[in-house]
C-alpha cells in the first residue's frame, strides 16, 4: 500500500476548525487507493498537532480508511531555510521510499522552499509520485518530466566547458602570482611599483603569457582595488560600435540607440580599464583614447556634453607597437602616453623554475572546474609528467599548457597524469616555418656557414630538451635518418648530454 508524505500548512489547520478539508485531508480522502500511513512534517503550531491527527483519523474512518496518521517535528531553521529543509526532507523521503511500494508527496501544503526541495529529492526515487489539491479539493497528479540528474550534469558540463575555453582565474594581487624564476620576480617587483604609482601601464608579451592576470594583479594591488575593473578586447570590438562601447552614446545617436548608454570609460570611473590587444584600435579611436588619457574627458556618441572620468588605463598587446609607430599604424603620442610603465612578460620557455608550480596550480583549477561532473575523479601529475612539462618549449605559453592539461585530464582514466598521457595531449606542429623574409643589398656579405651552424645548434638543443634527452626521439624530431648522424652533429657542435 502507498504512503503519503506532506508538510503541514496553516490552511490545513484553519479548515480543520471548520470541519472542512484542505490539501492533506483532500488527498487522504480522495486518493484512489487508501494510504497505509500519512506522515506530516511540521515545525510550528505544536498545540494543534494531536487535534489534527485525531480529526483526520476520524474523517478517514467514516470512509472505512483506517490509516496511521502522524505529525513529526522537522528540525528546520525557518520555513525558507533551504539547507535545513533539504536535510529533513531527504531523511524522510529516503526512509519512506525504501519502506513503501509507492510514496506520494503533497506539493500543495508548505512553503515554496519545501515544495521545491521535495520535488528535487523525490525525483531521485523511482517510486515517488507527486500530488496536489486544488482550492475546490480536486486532485492533480503532477507529471514532472524532468531528469534532474541529467539537467544538473549538463549544466555542470556546460560550466566546466565555459571555464576551459577561458584563461585561468585571475589571482588577486602579486602575492599569489607564481614567480620562482628570477625573470618573473623582476617583473613582479616592477609591476608592484607601477601599481602604487597609478601611472598607465603597457603590458607586452607573447600570446598566452598571462597579460590579463598581470593587469588584474596591478589593479588589486593599487589604491583602486575596491573600484571597478573593466576589461575589453580591442580586437573584438565591432568597427561601427567601438566608440559607443568605449565612450557611450545618447538616445537617438544612431539606429537602434533607444536609450542613453554608459560606455566602458564611465563604467570604470574611479577604477581601472584594461585594454587588451590595444594595437588593434583604428586611428580615429586612438585619437579619442589619447584625449581621454590627456584630459580625463570623454564625449558620448551623438552628444555635445563632455564628461569627466577618472580611469586608470592598463593596456596590453602581443604586437610590436614600436614598429607600428614607425609604419604609422599606431600614434606615437598615444604610445608614449600608454608606455609610462612598461612590463614585458617572459614566455614560459624562459620561466623554467615556475613551470612545475604553475602546472600544479592550473591542474588544481581544472579539477575544481570539473568536480561537479558525475563520476569525475580529480587527477594529479606524476613526477615524470612534471619532468616532461618542464622539458617542453610551450610556444603557446600558459594558454597552451592550460589546454594541454585539460586534454590530459579528460583522456586518461588514471588518477595520475604521466609523461605518456601528456605526450599524447600536446598538439604537434608539423613544421616550423620561417616567417621573416631575407633581403641583401649588392656588396653585403654574410657568413652562411656560421649561421647554419648557429641555428643547427639551437634546434639540436631544443630537440634534445623536448625529447627528454632521448637520442632516438630527438632524431625523429629533427628529421634525421639515424641517431648516429645526430651524435656526429653533437660532437661537432660541442653538445654534451646532461649527467
Amino acid at each position: 500500500m502507498p504512503t503519503l508524505l506532506s508538510w503541514l500548512g496553516k490552511t490545513d489547520l484553519d479548515n480543520m476548525s471548520q470541519d472542512s478539508s484542505a490539501a492533506i485531508a483532500s488527498i487522504a480522502l480522495k486518493h484512489e487507493q487508501p494510504f497505509e500511513q500519512i506522515l506530516i512534517l511540521a515545525n510550528a503550531w505544536d498545540e494543534k498537532w494531536h487535534q489534527y491527527e485525531e480529526w483526520l483519523k476520524r474523517r478517514l474512518a467514516t470512509l472505512s480508511r483506517p490509516t496511521e496518521v502522524k505529525i513529526v517535528r522537522a528540525h528546520i531553521n525557518s520555513p525558507i531555510d533551504y539547507p535545513s529543509i533539504g536535510r529533513e526532507a531527504d531523511k524522510y523521503i529516503g526512509k519512506l521510499a525504501n519502506e513503501s511500494d509507492q510514496l506520494f508527496i503533497n506539493l500543495t501544503s508548505g512553503t515554496p522552499a519545501m515544495t521545491a526541495l521535495s520535488v528535487v529529492l523525490g525525483k531521485a526515487k523511482e517510486n515517488v509520485h507527486f500530488v496536489q489539491a486544488t482550492p475546490d479539493n480536486k486532485l492533480i497528479y503532477a507529471e514532472i518530466d524532468v531528469d534532474f540528474s541529467r539537467v544538473y550534469n549538463k549544466s555542470a558540463a556546460h560550466q566546466a566547458a565555459d571555464r576551459a575555453t577561458k584563461v585561468p582565474k585571475p589571482q588577486a594581487g602579486f602575492e599569489k602570482l607564481i614567480s620562482e624564476s628570477s625573470k618573473m620576480q623582476q617583473v613582479v617587483t616592477t609591476a608592484s611599483n607601477y601599481a602604487k604609482a597609478e601611472v598607465p601601464v603597457l603590458i607586452l608579451g607573447e600570446t598566452g603569457t598571462g597579460k590579463e592576470v598581470m593587469a588584474n594583479a596591478i589593479h588589486q594591488s593599487s589604491f583602486r582595488a575596491n573600484q571597478p575593473f573593466k576589461i575589453v578586447n580591442c580586437g573584438a570590438l565591432p568597427e561601427n560600435l567601438v566608440d559607443s562601447i568605449l565612450f557611450g552614446h545618447v538616445k537617438g545617436a544612431f539606429t537602434g540607440a533607444q536609450k542613453d548608454h554608459k560606455g566602458l570609460f564611465e563604467s570604470a570611473d574611479g577604477g581601472t580599464l584594461f585594454l587588451d590587444e590595444v594595437g588593434e584600435l583604428k586611428p580615429d579611436t586612438q585619437v579619442k583614447l589619447l584625449r581621454a588619457l590627456q584630459q580625463g574627458e570623454i564625449t558620448r556618441v551623438g552628444d555635445n556634453q563632455t564628461r569627466t572620468v577618472d580611469v586608470r588605463i592598463i593596456a596590453a598587446t602581443h604586437r610590436n607597437l614600436i614598429n607600428m609607430v614607425d609604419t604609422g599604424e599606431f600614434r606615437e603620442d598615444l604610445f608614449y602616453r600608454l608606455a609610462i610603465g612598461v612590463i614585458e612578460l617572459p614566455p614560459l620557455r624562459e620561466r623554467n623554475e615556475d613551470i612545475a608550480a604553475l602546472a600544479q596550480h592550473l591542474l588544481a583549477e581544472i579539477n575544481d572546474n570539473f568536480k561537479q561532473l558525475s563520476g569525475f575523479k580529480s587527477k594529479k601529475i606524476s613526477e615524470n609528467g612534471i619532468k616532461f612539462i618542464e622539458s617542453q618549449a610551450w610556444p603557446g605559453n600558459i594558454r597552451e599548457l592550460w589546454s594541454t592539461l585539460h586534454r590530459a585530464v579528460l583522456t586518461t582514466e588514471s588518477a595520475e597524469i604521466g609523461a605518456d598521457t601528456l605526450k599524447n595531449s600536446v598538439i604537434k606542429r608539423q613544421s616550423i616555418a620561417e616567417t621573416e623574409s631575407i633581403s641583401l643589398s649588392y656588396g653585403d656579405s654574410v657568413d652562411v656557414n656560421f649561421l647554419i651552424e648557429k641555428y643547427k645548434k639551437k634546434y639540436v638543443l631544443a630537440a634534445l630538451k623536448a625529447s627528454g634527452y632521448k637520442l632516438t626521439e630527438a632524431t625523429k624530431m629533427l628529421g634525421l635518418n639515424n641517431h648516429q648522424t645526430l651524435k656526429s652533429w653533437m660532437e661537432k657542435l660541442n653538445i654534451e648530454l646532461p649527467k
